[in-house]
């Protein structure tokens, strides 16, 4: 079924060592979009009625599990996307939805990231850990209303090892949509960037950290961030 909705919710990972990127993230969506649009910041604070998980060592942000809750907030029903906060995008939001006329039926649609981090430490000295299916999970739109989806419930998602959730592993193959490169595109583990890149993604470090301030599409990032800080004056 094509996206039909009157609104699409957009789940973004929020953290506190780094809000600058959340807001300006909204920005670029704003700027862009055709569609009407909510933003939930995927924030620890705000969950705690149902998320229990204690943080794991390996976590490099506070939304690394909580993002599975989606399909739960959405109530089972409708399309909608995650994005880590760390992402700028470049296009219409509105571009993403024509995949499920693609590939109708799937249960989320991810970039199939298959790559080894260039990096072995990244931003505020993070470990880069390495693992199969890493960054699929950065950036997905989910169908919350299908069949499969409903097993990631307040049990699951606050149980689940990181290998389980991050691997998409209560799904077949087969149910996972797949995406263009250009959707989550890794700033310095892609090289070479083509023109049409449709959402940066800085996993290694953001424009906003000062280790990184020159990193590939930081100018967009600053000047979109002048227009999120903008007020007309007198």
């Amino acid at each position: 079924m094509p996206f039909d909705q009157k609104i699409l919710n957009i789940f973004i990972g929020y953290d506190p060592v780094e809000p600058v990127a959340w807001h300006t993230l909204t920005q670029s969506i704003i700027e862009t979009s055709s569609i009407p649009v909510a933003f939930i910041p995927v924030a620890i604070e705000h969950f705690q009625a149902f998320f229990h998980r204690e943080r794991d060592i390996k976590q490099s942000n506070s939304f690394s599990f909580n993002r599975f809750c989606v399909p739960y907030l959405m109530d089972y029903e409708g399309y909608a996307l995650f994005m880590d906060c760390d992402m700028m995008l470049r296009v219409d939001i509105a571009e993403v939805l024509k995949v499920i006329e693609d590939e109708p039926g799937k249960a989320l649609y991810v970039v199939k990231h298959d790559y080894t981090p260039s990096e072995k430490i990244k931003y505020l000295d993070n470990i880069q850990y390495s693992y199969p299916r890493k960054n699929w999970s950065s950036f997905v739109l989910w169908d919350a209303s299908h069949p499969k989806n409903k097993v990631v419930n307040k049990e699951f998602f606050n149980t689940r090892s990181g290998l389980e959730l991050h691997r998409f592993t209560w799904l077949d193959d087969d149910d996972i949509g797949t995406l263009d490169l250009r959707w989550n595109w890794l700033v310095g583990d892609y090289i070479n960037p083509p023109d049409d890149v449709k959402n940066v993604h800085w996993t290694n470090g953001g424009p906003y950290f000062s280790d990184y301030k020159n990193v590939d599409f930081s100018d967009e990032w600053f000047l979109i961030h002048r227009n999120m800080n903008f007020c007309k004056q007198r």
